[in-house]
């Protein structure tokens, strides 16, 4: 079985930063989609980052230069980095694993990411 466990959330001022890590058991990273959303309070979840199978990214408009993913396979894990945080990146963040070859998508259970003034 596929499991993924995010780390690494918290309280943070505005302007400050944290990083997210995820780890993957189960299957390796190799070409699949890996990815960062997000969900704020009342809101549906959205995309913030992913590398595609080609390994390019695609990131929201709302965190082009101040978020940025990577990754370790050797280690099987993902990584977000935020920077400049704001009060709109409040929200739980998941981690997602999609598989093409069985069209199928994984989800940590979240990592609660809160931004004061």
């Amino acid at each position: 079985q596929v499991h993924l466990v995010e780390s690494g959330g918290g309280l943070v001022q505005a302007g400050g930063s944290l990083r997210l890590s995820c780890v993957v058991s189960g299957r390796e990273l190799g070409r699949n989609v890996m990815g960062w959303y997000r969900q704020a309070p009342g809101k549906q979840r959205e995309l913030v980052v992913l590398f595609t199978s080609d390994g390019s990214t695609n990131s929201a408009d709302s965190v082009k230069g101040r978020f940025t993913i990577s990754r370790d396979n050797a280690k099987n894990m993902v990584y977000l980095q935020m920077n400049n945080l704001k009060l709109e990146d409040t929200g739980v963040y998941y981690c997602s694993f999609y598989v093409p070859t069985i069209d199928r998508t994984y989800w940590g259970q979240g990592t609660q990411v809160t931004v004061s003034s």
